[in-house]
């Protein structure tokens, strides 16, 4: 069933005094049916943060342009749009003063077919309706713990090293790339792309039901709402992106021409 994208992206400043997070979508300047979103969750002092996360922008969108479909695969795309932003904000570290990381989620659809990658703890959704078809895995301190069996989800969002990670970019170690993807996407699938400053707030089937219920604008615009009152006035920042997948309207049929 072909299918057409509705798409989203959304920020908000939480209760921080600067936006570190950065999220963009893009479609591909030069073939038609391919688009990229990407999100990143600065960290590092003032600026540092927001530096790093501006960096994962800015190789997604000049590797995607540079992207060859017959000479390179959508996972070696991914892989090095991630790679080399982390060699660039970790070299960044030798001219300032700041301790830049960032951590990284990229996405990107190519002939109907969508494939992912990431490294830290901001979050790769896929929705089918209101199941969830697949969540990345957090590369944190919290997230180990609970795969290990020694903490429960709750108990994760309550723990003091929350927000260590044990992956990201711009650290001493090379960043761990895990991917994704769907070589049959259906009308109906959602895919979503979001900072710790959103999915903290949110069960997976909550996400679902609302991306579900309303059109992608409006799901942003509820799931921002929503995760600063549950913030309960100590939020972080938030971003978002969404890529609805909805079925294509019918080609007219053309008249059959009259002899």
């Amino acid at each position: 069933m072909p299918f057409t994208a509705e798409t989203c992206v959304a920020m908000h400043l939480g209760d921080r005094k600067e936006q570190q997070d950065r999220v963009a979508l893009f479609g591909h300047p030069k073939r038609p049916g391919m688009m990229m979103a990407v999100l990143a969750d600065g960290m590092g002092g003032h600026s540092g943060g927001a530096m790093a996360a501006e960096q994962v922008l800015m190789r997604a969108r000049q590797n995607f342009e540079a992207y060859a479909p017959l000479h390179e695969t959508p996972e070696h795309l991914l892989g090095s749009i991630i790679d080399e932003a982390h060699v660039v904000i970790k070299l960044t570290r030798f001219t300032s003063e700041q301790d830049p990381h960032s951590t990284a989620v990229v996405f990107m659809m190519q002939q109907g077919k969508a494939y992912w990658a990431h490294c830290g703890d901001s979050r790769m959704y896929h929705f089918r309706g209101t199941r969830t078809m697949s969540v990345s895995s957090d590369h944190s301190l919290v997230a180990e713990l609970v795969r290990k069996g020694r903490l429960d989800d709750r108990a994760a969002l309550r723990h003091p090293q929350r927000n260590v990670l044990l992956s990201c970019l711009g650290s001493d170690r090379e960043p761990r790339i895990d991917y994704g993807r769907d070589e049959s996407p259906l009308a109906g699938d959602c895919f979503l792309l979001c900072s710790d400053g959103l999915w903290a707030h949110f069960t997976d089937f909550e996400l679902a039901s609302t991306l579900q219920e309303f059109p992608a604008r409006a799901a942003a615009e509820r799931l921002v709402a929503l995760g600063r009152e549950r913030a309960g006035g100590s939020g972080d920042n938030i971003s978002l992106a969404i890529v609805k997948l909805i079925e294509a309207p019918a080609t007219p049929a053309r008249p059959a021409a009259s002899r």
